[in-house]
C-alpha cells in the first residue's frame, strides 16, 4: 500500500525528481493538499481546484505531452476518528488524486494495477478514442495484478468529469475507487476565486467490520463526502464577496439533493460541461443524479452556513435498519434493566435521538457501539451539539480571509444581536393557537 508521500516513487527516479521540483505546497500548509499539479503553477487560464479532505495529482511534462500515474491498490482509509477500514483507491487514498488540465492538451495516464485481480480505469464523460475508454473486455484487456497501461489523448473540451474502473465494478467501486478529472478551458473564462470539488459516495461497513461490504444494494450506512463522513469532512472557506464554485459528482448509488445554506446558487453545469447562461437554474437545493455531476456558483456571504443532502438519513453515521421505532414508547426500568446485562446500553429515546448526540458531543461514553462504528449523531458546534453525521459540512465565509487560504478560520463570531435567542423557559409560555 502506498500514500501520498511515496507514490512518487512508483514513478521511477526520473519522473519523481520532475515532479518534486516542480510540485506545489498546499496552501494550509499540508503536503499534497490541493493545489496546482506539478508544472501548473503559474498557469493564470484557471484557478487549481481545491479537493476537500483529497489532493491534485502532480505530472510531469514529455514532450509536451502531460504524464499522470496511477495506481490501484488497496489502502487504509479512515472516514472519521474511530473507524477505519480496507478500502480499495488510488496512490493511497480514496477518492484517487483528483486530476487537472487544460482542454486542448495531450495527456498520457499510465495506470498500475497493485490489486489482486484485474482492473481498468474509465475517463467518465471525456471525448477520446473507443480504444481508450476503459471498458475491460470491450476497449481492451483488463489490466492484470502487477501490469501498467497507458491511456493517453487529447482533451477536446472542458468541464467536470470523474474517473472509475469498468472491471468487477461493483466491487472495486463500492471499495473506493474513483476519482475527479476537472478540464479547464484553453480561452481562460470561467474563472472563479474558489473552486471546490466533490465526489459523493455511500458505504456499506457492517457494525464490528473492517471491510466495506460490495454486495449492498440500498441499505447502506455511510454516506460521504470525498470519503469522508462529518465531522471529518473539511469545511469550506470562503473570503466575503468571493465567486465560488463547488464541483459535485456522484457515484453512489442514490440521488443526492445537496442543500446550501446563506446563498441562493446557479446551477452553471452538468455532465456536458458548462451550460449556455440562459440554462443556468437558480436554486439552493440540487438534485445530482446518480453517475451525474453538477456545478454550482455563488457569491460568497459572511456566516457559517450549511452544506448537506437533504435526504435526512444521508446526514447520519452508522446507519441501522430494522430497529424497532421507539418513540413516544414509556420505557420504564427496562432500559436500565438491560443495562445491568448489557452496560453502555442506550435505546432511542422516546422523545427522539438528540440525547444520543449531546452524550456524543459532550465526551459521554455510556453508549458504546460495536468496534469500528461510529456515532448516528455527532459533532461539536460553538453553541453545542451538531447532531450530524454523512454528508453534512460546513461553508465558512469570513471578511478578513485570506484570497488562496484554505484554513479552518474556527467558528463564526456573529454580529451582537443577530443570534436566535430565547425568550422563555416554560413551555408553556406563548402557546401557539391549535386547530380545534
Amino acid at each position: 500500500m502506498s500514500n501520498r508521500r511515496d507514490f512518487l516513487s512508483h514513478l521511477g527516479t526520473g519522473s519523481a525528481a520532475l515532479i518534486a521540483a516542480n510540485a506545489v505546497a498546499d496552501p494550509a500548509g499540508e503536503p499534497h493538499g490541493t493545489p496546482a499539479a506539478a508544472g501548473a503553477a503559474g498557469d493564470s487560464r484557471y484557478t487549481p481546484v481545491h479537493t476537500p479532505n483529497g489532493w491534485t495529482l502532480p505530472y510531469t511534462l514529455q514532450d509536451g505531452v502531460k504524464v499522470f500515474h496511477l495506481v490501484a491498490e488497496e489502502i487504509e482509509h479512515e472516514f472519521a476518528p474511530g473507524c477505519v477500514a480496507k478500502c480499495w483507491g488510488y496512490n493511497g487514498s480514496t477518492p484517487g488524486p483528483t486530476l487537472e488540465a487544460v482542454e486542448g492538451d495531450r495527456v498520457r495516464i499510465l495506470v498500475t494495477n497493485r490489486l489482486r485481480e484485474p482492473t481498468s480505469v474509465h475517463w467518465h464523460g471525456i471525448y477520446l478514442p473507443s480504444g481508450m475508454d476503459g471498458i475491460a473486455g470491450l476497449n481492451q484487456p483488463g489490466i492484470g495484478p502487477g501490469e501498467t497501461f497507458a491511456y493517453e489523448f487529447t482533451l477536446q473540451q472542458h468541464g467536470t468529469h470523474m474517473y472509475h474502473p469498468h472491471a468487477d465494478e461493483l466491487v472495486q467501486i463500492a471499495c473506493g475507487m474513483m476519482g475527479l478529472f476537472i478540464i479547464h478551458p484553453r480561452d481562460g473564462s470561467q474563472r472563479v476565486d474558489r473552486d471546490y470539488a466533490m465526489l459523493l459516495h455511500n458505504w456499506a461497513l457492517h457494525p464490528g467490520t473492517y471491510r466495506p461490504d460490495p454486495s449492498i444494494m440500498l441499505d447502506f450506512d455511510l454516506w460521504t463526502f470525498n470519503s469522508k463522513v462529518f465531522p471529518a469532512i473539511a469545511p469550506l472557506v470562503a473570503r466575503s464577496g468571493e465567486r465560488v464554485r463547488i464541483r459535485i459528482g456522484n457515484l453512489s448509488m442514490w440521488n443526492h439533493p445537496l442543500h446550501l445554506h446563506g446563498v441562493q446558487f446557479e446551477v452553471t453545469g452538468g455532465d456536458g460541461g458548462r451550460w449556455p447562461r440562459a440554462q443556468w437554474q437558480r436554486e439552493v437545493t440540487v438534485l445530482v443524479p446518480v453517475g451525474q455531476l453538477r456545478d454550482i456558483e455563488f457569491n460568497a456571504i459572511p456566516g457559517d452556513w450549511a452544506f448537506h443532502c437533504h435526504m435526512a438519513h444521508h446526514t447520519m453515521n452508522a446507519m441501522g435498519h430494522a430497529i424497532p421505532n421507539l418513540l413516544g414508547v414509556d420505557q420504564g426500568d427496562v432500559e436500565a434493566r438491560l443495562r445491568g446485562l448489557l452496560p453502555g446500553y442506550m435505546p432511542m429515546g422516546k422523545a427522539g435521538m438528540s440525547e444520543h448526540a449531546g452524550h456524543v458531543a459532550m465526551g459521554m461514553q455510556n453508549m458504546q457501539g460495536p468496534p469500528n462504528t461510529l456515532p448516528m449523531m455527532t459533532g461539536k458546534g460553538p453553541y453545542g451539539a451538531l447532531e450530524m453525521g454523512g454528508m453534512f459540512s460546513v461553508l465558512k465565509v469570513r471578511d478578513d480571509l485570506t484570497p488562496g487560504d484554505y484554513r479552518d478560520p474556527g467558528w463564526y463570531d456573529a454580529p451582537q444581536g443577530s443570534v436566535a435567542y430565547r425568550v422563555s423557559s416554560d413551555p408553556a409560555f406563548g402557546a401557539p393557537v391549535r386547530r380545534p
